[in-house]
């Protein structure tokens, strides 16, 4: 996927009447894509395989607090009208179990397969959010940069063809615009969709982020954008961004919990916390990971995958003479300090996008959020309470 140019991308440059959508997956197939998109299974919006416009939530929305996620109609036939689900494109370019390497034969005579890059299908992933992009950006600078580029991930990352969707429909624990990553998709992407949707008009506003998107217009029926419809799809973004559910103070917040290491939070917090790594795992820049071995009953093959883990799991830490985080307070200070600190040292940025996804799927409603706020304030009170 090649990074938008100023000569590529043409901020509203054409109109997708919602009509002629099916034509744009068409167009999508006829490139030799196979389309990756929002699909209701299990009372909840996941990616899946699309074929057709009905394969999308039409008419669904999401709802988000602590602990809770819902599925409700809305009302009307918007495709997109909802926030983000349990999934994001880290399911994909770097999934939860994949294989290494296998061995099979015996100590004497034995090969070794590994998996072929090569036959990474081509993919288009469509309705991906802004702090999705955001997110994969993160996971670039992990697996794709540097000297140490894990090859999978690569072949993965580099066939696929993203249609963003820019949001609508903020959730209850979106927190995006805090973070600088949404709710409109910027960069990294092929093309970018605005719906519009009301009782009189349902078109989409396309942006187009790199030549092989504009190409793939040559395939579906558009027409050019009034300035009318530029600004409605404005209005969209600038409404959804005016309805974020929370905020986050971003202002020194590396040194914030540098300085907060020995706080009495992280033992109030682990009152509540399950250590259930469900924050871990529904986060799309979270990529901790270990490996297991498999040997078959016969002893003729064995294999090493590669497996999510997490730093809330007591195993994750564990060296020579046990675990260096024992407590489920040093374990939920590490994964907080990691994500909005020592991030910054590492890849010289944030680990948060502001999904919210940590939140809502939290058994217990721990919100990070709050959590970055009760240190602000009780870091204020001690100055206040000295006369600092």
């Amino acid at each position: 996927m090649s990074q938008p140019t100023t000569e590529q991308t043409s901020r509203g440059a054409a109109i997708l009447d919602r009509a002629d959508f099916n034509s744009f997956l068409d167009a999508l197939t006829k490139h030799g894509y196979e389309i990756i998109g929002p699909t209701v299974r299990d009372s909840a919006i996941v990616f899946g395989d699309v074929r057709r416009d009905t394969d999308l939530p039409i008419g669904v929305t999401d709802e988000h607090e602590g602990g809770h996620y819902r599925l409700k109609p809305t009302g009307s036939q918007a495709l997109f009208a909802y926030a983000v689900g349990p999934h994001s494109l880290k399911n994909y370019l770097y999934p939860s179990r994949s294989l290494l390497y296998r061995v099979r034969g015996s100590s004497s005579d034995f090969t070794v397969d590994v998996p072929n890059a090569e036959r990474v299908p081509r993919r288009a992933y469509i309705g991906v959010r802004a702090c999705e992009l955001r997110a994969m950006a993160i996971q670039d600078k992990v697996f794709a940069e540097g000297d140490y580029a894990d090859p999978g991930y690569a072949a993965r990352r580099a066939g696929l063809f993203i249609v963003a969707v820019n949001c609508g429909s903020p959730a209850g624990n979106c927190f995006c615009s805090s973070m600088g990553s949404g709710p409109k998709a910027e960069a990294h992407f092929d093309v970018a969709l605005t719906e519009v949707c009301d009782d009189t008009r349902h078109y989409f506003v396309v942006e187009y982020g790199s030549a092989q998107g504009k190409a793939l217009f040559d395939d579906v029926p558009h027409r050019g954008a009034s300035e009318n419809e530029r600004d409605a799809a404005i209005d969209v973004v600038r409404g959804a961004e005016a309805r974020m559910g929370k905020t986050m103070d971003t202002s020194g917040i590396r040194d914030l919990l540098y300085r907060n290491a020995q706080s009495p939070r992280w033992e109030e917090t682990a009152k509540r916390c399950l250590a259930c790594a469900n924050c871990t795992m529904v986060c799309p820049t979270c990529f901790c990971s270990t490996v297991e071995d498999t040997t078959s009953l016969s002893g003729d093959n064995a294999e090493r995958w590669r497996v999510w883990d997490s730093c809330f799991t007591i195993d994750f830490s564990h060296i020579h003479g046990g675990s260096v985080r024992k407590s489920g307070s040093s374990r939920y200070r590490q994964w907080i300090t990691h994500k909005l600190a020592s991030w910054h040292d590492q890849f010289d940025t944030s680990g948060c996008v502001g999904c919210g996804r940590c939140i809502t799927w939290c058994p217990v409603g721990i919100d990070i959020t709050e959590e970055v706020s009760a240190l602000r304030t009780a870091e204020a009170g001690g100055r206040a309470a000295t006369g600092g």
